[in-house]
């Protein structure tokens, strides 16, 4: 089995895999509209912004997520035992202890981020710290210990930023490339718009896949490296079981973060059809929770 040692290395070779990826995807989106418009100045300006990005999101990211969070950072006075946790959580990962932060919301969640072990957080809500015994609330950290130590968190908040770009980015030059179109209606369609046009629909859609591709691999092994830290399997288990029965609503979800939370945020919009699972931003919880049960620790 992949450990909390052996899964770092290939997710930081990945992280840059997929940095390579963006950078060469949104350059290609500017090349296209570049010589769609005639004008190299498009082409120059978005591989700077490609550039200014991909550094932006290695060395940002977190902060950036923080922000749209809006979670708030406290102090070890503020909540020893929750401090304890995350410290004995973290002596036995052999990582240092990440900063906590707390989102004022009730439904029961929680998601770390940082661009390395030196730099991370982890972030839970108030309704894990009330919904949840200390066993759970155990399990949920160490989770997100584990998605520290496997440099998940590097890769999640990077995908994040770029994604988003590219989404962006299409769509603002669909809606100028339409205007043109509809002021050279006369002239018909030219082949280079409908190639414009193809490009414009399946590059989000690329870029959302390997988004989701990986959420829903790292949350698998962040369940089952994070059981190697507390070795008790059914703390997790149980805890994910009442995460997803929590109706209640997470108010700054939003579709740009909801990957990095241990369970999707948005409640009531899971359903079981291969179309949503495709485009889901995490595994089915049941068979997360049946994988964690068949554990022999």
């Amino acid at each position: 089995m992949a450990t909390l040692y052996t899964l770092a290395d290939s997710n930081v070779k990945k992280t840059w895999i997929y940095l390579a990826f963006f950078f060469g995807l949104i350059v290609l989106i500017g090349y296209i509209f570049s010589y769609y418009f005639g004008n190299q100045f498009i082409f120059w300006f978005v591989f700077l912004l490609s550039v200014f990005m991909s550094i932006s999101s290695f060395w940002f990211s977190d902060k950036i997520v923080l922000g749209l969070t809006k979670a708030r950072p406290i102090e070890k006075k503020d909540n020893p035992e929750l401090y304890r946790i995350v410290e004995n959580l973290s002596i036995t990962a052999g990582l240092p202890t990440p900063k906590i932060y707390i989102l004022d919301e009730m439904q029961p969640n929680a998601f770390a981020t940082g661009r390395d072990p030196k730099n991370s957080v982890i972030v839970v809500t108030r309704g894990l710290l009330e919904k949840l015994d200390r066993t759970g609330l155990e399990g949920v950290l160490a989770h997100e210990i584990s998605h520290i130590g496997n440099r998940d968190t590097l890769l999640a908040t990077i995908v994040v930023i770029l994604v988003g770009m590219v989404i962006k980015l299409v769509e603002t030059f669909y809606r100028i490339g339409f205007r043109v179109k509809r002021e050279r209606e006369k002239e018909g369609i030219s082949p280079i718009f409908l190639l414009s046009l193809i490009f414009l629909i399946l590059a989000p859609i690329l870029a959302q896949l390997v988004r989701f591709a990986i959420s829903r691999k790292r949350e698998f092994l962040a369940d089952a490296t994070g059981v190697l830290l507390t070795r008790y399997p059914e703390g997790l288990a149980g805890a994910l079981e009442k995460i997803s029965k929590d109706s209640t609503s997470l108010k700054v979800a939003n579709n740009a973060t909801a990957h990095l939370y241990i369970i999707n945020p948005f409640r009531g919009k899971e359903t079981q059809s291969w179309l949503t699972k495709l485009f889901s931003t995490h595994p089915p919880v049941g068979e997360r929770i049946a994988a964690l049960r068949q554990l022999k620790i």
